[in-house]
């Protein structure tokens, strides 16, 4: 009992006396980690997470984090959907329907572009925003040409795509189509140059220095919007970087065939190796925690100044139990060298799930 008489667990809390003001302000100022556990406060605690309200007082505040969403596929249901990482692993987002096979996904600060794709075996050139805060979608102006073999990368508030399309029966070309955001329409499309010879695209793309990097089967390429102009670099196709992510302008790659986490120096245009995240052969019960090894497929990402390295959880080669997620902090030391510390490794998912595409929106 208090003075006044009342059981001490009938009264009232203090935070539901306050103006929704001054809620948002507190609860902006929380991890967003928290927020499912905030929403199952009340209702109206639930309405203020889902509020624009608030994601417009973190990112005031400067308190918006590094989000990441994963696109799964999942055999069984046969769709792709979106998941959440959070520390206890992967989450659904049920509220966001499923996404289209062979699609672009992009995302720019809090929203996913979801562009192009096949749904139920159907092409379309439909163009859908996904917005992070409300978990809501709205389409916008489709694609103008219908593509295969894109990838895209943004720049300067625009998406860059990059792909092929038909000119005519049997005939395709190559050719580079830009999506202006501030003003939601496609500016004209731009042909390759002359001569520059581009096979298949795949593994997606990175942007370093306003300029994006892609590679087909064979040749690493640069193409840079402001001239115009596309480049090999001969130094990048020394490996066979694939699902890569960037860094302060350094490339970040997992190679599966060597088992090392490699990094790529655009200044000095120098491969080199993470150092301090591998498991030596003098550590059979090491003390630290480092990458596990695989034979199959890895997938990496930048999370702020943190790398996040995607990898299955493997049976034998062709069967996989789920995917571990290893988050790795990085230090350039005297000299160049990069490394690593492995902060954390765990399963985020079990189950025979396909690792389809990786994105960091701020939220």
């Amino acid at each position: 009992m208090d003075l006044c008489g009342v059981p001490l667990s009938k009264r009232p809390s203090p935070i539901a006396s306050l103006p929704d003001e001054i809620v948002v302000d507190i609860i902006a100022r929380v991890s967003r980690s928290y927020y499912p556990t905030i929403s199952l406060v009340s209702r109206r605690f639930r309405s203020i997470i889902t509020s624009s309200e608030l994601y417009m007082r973190r990112s005031l505040l400067r308190c918006a984090e590094h989000c990441l969403y994963a696109l799964l596929y999942n055999p069984k249901t046969c769709d792709y959907r979106w998941y959440i990482l959070r520390r206890n692993g992967f989450v659904l987002i049920p509220c966001l329907p499923p996404m289209p096979a062979h699609g672009i996904f992009v995302a720019v600060g809090s929203k996913i572009y979801v562009l192009g794709g096949v749904y139920d075996s159907s092409a379309t050139s439909s163009v859908l925003i996904i917005d992070c805060a409300s978990h809501t979608v709205q389409p916008v102006s489709s694609i103008p040409k219908p593509m295969a073999d894109t990838v895209a990368g943004t720049i300067n508030g625009k998406i860059y795509v990059i792909g092929e399309f038909e000119l005519s029966k049997g005939v395709v070309s190559k050719s580079v189509m830009v999506l202006n955001r501030e003003k939601q329409m496609w500016e004209p499309e731009m042909m390759m140059n002359p001569g520059v010879n581009i096979g298949q695209l795949w593994s997606g793309c990175v942007v370093m220095e306003g300029k994006i990097y892609m590679r087909d089967s064979v040749n690493s390429f640069v193409y840079d919007p402001k001239e115009r102009k596309w480049e090999m670099e001969e130094m990048l196709n020394s490996k066979k970087w694939e699902y890569a992510c960037v860094v302060d302008d350094m490339l970040y790659y997992y190679d599966c065939r060597k088992n090392k986490l490699r990094v790529y120096d655009t200044k000095h245009k120098c491969w080199g190796v993470v150092k301090g995240v591998e498991r030596t052969s003098a550590e059979p019960e090491p003390s630290r925690l480092s990458l596990p090894k695989s034979s199959w497929w890895s997938y990496t990402m930048s999370c702020g100044e943190k790398l996040v390295v995607f990898l299955p959880k493997e049976k034998d080669r062709t069967k996989t139990t789920g995917i571990w997620c290893a988050e790795i902090a990085l230090e350039r030391r005297q000299g160049g060298e990069v490394w690593g510390k492995v902060e954390r490794c765990a399963a985020v998912i079990n189950g025979d799930f396909f690792f389809v595409r990786c994105l960091a929106v701020m939220v």
